[in-house]
This record gives structure tokens, sequence and C-alpha cells, in this order.
């Protein structure tokens, strides 16, 4: 395992493109490109602001910077580096953006302040019909601090601009299927929940239906496209299982009266479901009857024989006694020994794990299973139980390398295979 050598990054903005060619990372108000093997700066644009939100399009050809505070959404092309878009909401307040599926649209969600009828935009073209008139009109179109919401859908080749209203405020609420074919919106209106379907390639509505829920909390598409996963809030265990066409196909749940639903999951192959709970369990919906197949837990204690567990150890270095000061300096105040060695030892059953004990007087306890992962072959399934703070890193396409980002700086972390390193795998401070 290599390492290369640390660069500047603000606000955890570091993503690998999806082509694995490039690496693109945020300093502020700067945006530098690099060449994902060598990590030569490729291209570096400046934005108006501090960047708060960057994303690749799915060609790799573009990335987004948006600029929440200011209302900003710059665009900007590596095969023309002097082409450049500017999206000015105006008084629309910016609270999300993000790429469609073919790389040539981008969604903004925004929340104005504006009476019913009024339109805020900068676009001058307005040929293209606001999505969604057919829908009577409705004075609940707020979110739950009282400001409308609005998703602009602006496009990068015809200028075009189409609106869909009624967005839910909820973290998942956007969801395209894999061959970007079509998009599932969250929408909230009279205090009541409805899911619609739009096409992708013209965003004209194909189907609107309600929800069951309290408080629609997230929703999912399978990797085929053919069902779409809707889960209620925590506070209530619920899944619900659609259709393209919007038909109920089935409901799951668990147990009342507690924490529910907290991650959600599909595997590759879409023949299963992951359903991750605050009860520390997770449980496999299979795709036939919908039924749970079987339910997986996180013990205090691993007692199966064939269960192989790996502890890590670590082992530090003899210390240079010689070199020492005496009396010691501030600096003395840090370990002694600043690199050590580690690696994992396969550990004998029975084993006892460590485990966080969640503060219950506390609002959104650290308690549930927070991730969920399967391979990419759907044979494996990875889970986490007990949520803790953690920075980020993100892996190359390829999977040969990951980013580790912390919260001023980041580096490459090349894994050593068959074929290799890449050329930035090199020295650091003298050692590899």
């Amino acid at each position: 395992m290599n390492f290369s050598e640390v660069f500047k990054l603000s606000s955890l903005l570091c993503k690998f493109s999806p082509d694995g060619k490039y690496l693109a990372s945020c300093v502020q108000y700067r945006l530098v490109v690099r060449d994902a093997s060598t990590l030569q700066i490729l291209q570096l644009y400046t934005c108006l602001d501090q960047v708060q939100h960057m994303e690749w399009s799915a060609d790799s050809l573009f990335i987004l910077c948006a600029m929440y505070k200011r209302g900003l959404v710059q665009v900007w092309s590596l095969e023309q580096p002097e082409w450049h878009c500017k999206i000015d909401e105006g008084s629309a307040g910016l609270v999300a953006s993000c790429w469609s599926p073919d790389g040539r649209h981008i969604l903004n969600t925004t929340e104005f302040h504006a009476p019913s009828g009024v339109t805020n935009t900068t676009c001058s073209n307005r040929r293209q019909p606001c999505l969604g008139v057919h829908l009577p009109r409705c004075s609940s179109t707020e979110c739950l601090c009282g400001h409308k919401l609005r998703i602009t859908v602006w496009s990068l080749c015809t200028k075009s601009v189409s609106y869909i209203k009624y967005p839910k405020a909820c973290l998942q609420g956007i969801t395209f299927t894999r061959d970007g074919r079509y998009m599932a919106l969250a929408e909230r209106r009279d205090c009541k929940d409805y899911v619609s379907i739009l096409v992708c390639s013209d965003w004209q509505l194909l189907r609107h239906f309600d929800t069951d829920t309290q408080d629609l909390a997230g929703l999912e598409w399978a990797p085929n496209g053919c069902v779409l996963a809707v889960w209620d809030t925590c506070l209530e265990y619920k899944m619900l299982l659609y259709s393209l066409d919007g038909r109920l196909l089935s409901v799951f749940c668990a147990y009342e009266w507690s924490l529910g639903i907290k991650s959600v999951a599909w595997s590759p192959s879409s023949q299963f479901l992951a359903i991750g709970s605050y009860d520390g369990k997770v449980r496999l919906l299979n795709h036939v009857t919908w039924k749970m197949i079987t339910e997986f837990g996180h013990p205090a204690a691993v007692n199966n024989p064939k269960t192989v567990v790996y502890k890590e150890a670590k082992k530090s270095p003899p210390l240079a006694l010689g070199h020492l000061s005496f009396p010691p300096s501030r600096a003395g105040a840090c370990p002694l020994t600043a690199t050590a060695e580690s690696r994992y030892e396969v550990a004998s059953v029975p084993v006892s794990l460590q485990t966080l004990k969640p503060a219950a007087d506390r609002a959104n306890p650290r308690m549930g299973v927070g991730m969920l992962a399967f391979s990419a072959d759907s044979y494996f399934l990875a889970t986490r139980n007990g949520d803790f703070l953690v920075l980020s890193l993100c892996w190359h396409p390829s999977g040969d390398s990951l980013a580790l980002l912390s919260k001023d700086h980041f580096c490459l972390c090349f894994l050593e295979t068959k074929e290799g390193t890449g050329a930035a795998a090199g020295l650091r401070d003298g050692h590899v």
C-alpha cells in the first residue's frame, strides 16, 4: 500500500470522475482537476464563491459546482476549458443541485418566498410549460419551515427550463433508474405524500400516485428499474414496494411502536432488498414474494466457530532514545513516534466486540444499522451497527486506489496489484 503526497482540500469535496481518468477537488473557491494516475494538475477553475457542492456528469465531461449561499451554480467543461455556464437562481434560495443521468440537464431545488403563481427565474426562454400544471393548484406546497420548494430543470443544450412543483423536503426524495429513463420524485401536498414518475427525455409526467405513509422518508429504484422502494419516517417501520405503473406490490412491517427503518440497499441483481433498522438488525426481502427470507443481527459476542474474525494488531517501532533532547520541548508533548505498523490477525472465537451505548435522552441516537453495501456479484452484504464520527473516503472506479479525505487535506492510497501501482504512488517524506 502506497500513499501520495498530501494536498489541500475544503469541505470534503474530492471525487473521482465516473470513467476513472480524473480526480476533482475543491479548495475554497477553486476547482482543481488532476490526472487520477499521476495527480498532475490538468485544469484549474475559479468559481465566484466558496464551493459547497461538487458533482461530475455521468460522462465525465462536465463538473457542477454549487454555491448555495449565493444561489449560484457554475458548470465547467473538460473538453473546452474556455466554455462555462452560470445559473443564477436569483431571489430563490438554492438548497440542492444535481445532474440528470444524461449529463446535459441540471436539477436545482429552490425555496422561494414569492406568492403563488409568481415565477422567479433569470431564463428568458419560457416556452416550455411548467410540469405538473394539469394537477390542481394546492396551497400546501411548503416544506417544514414554511418555505415553498420547486425544482428547476435547466438544459445545457437548448437553454430551455422546466419546472417541477411540490417536491418534498426529505434526504432521499429523488431517484433515477439506472438506465436514466425515469425519475421518481417524492411530493408533499395537502398534508399527504405522493410520488411522481417522470420521463427524463422530456420531463413529462408518466405516473402520479399517493403513498400510504405518514411522512415519507426516502425512495430508491431497484437496479433493473422495475420496482420502486418507498419507506416511511423512522417513527414507523413501513416499507412499500411499487411497480413502474404505480401499483402497490407489497407492504413490509417488521415491528411496531419503536424506531423503524434507518438504511436501505438493493442488491445489484435486484433480487434482494436489505433493510437496516434501529433495532440493530438487517432484514432481507426476496423479489418474488417480497417476504423476509433471512435476518442478520449484530451480536456483542461472536461464538460461531465457522466465523472468521480479524483483529487489528499495532506494533510500534522502537524509539531512537539517543536522539531525544533533555529537557523536552513543548513539542515533546506529542507522541514519541509518529508512525506505527499495523496488521490484521485472525482472532480465536469466541470474541467480544466493543459496543457503543447510545444516549437514550438525546435526539438522533447513534444506534441502528446505518450502512448497507452489497458486493458487485450480490453474494455478500456488509453492514455497520452504531454510527460514529468519521471523515470520508472515495474509491476509484477501478478499485485500485482510494482518496482519503480529512477536514483540510486529502491524499491518494494506491493498493498493490499484479499490474503494479500508479505513477503517483511514490515517495512521501522519504518513505514509501
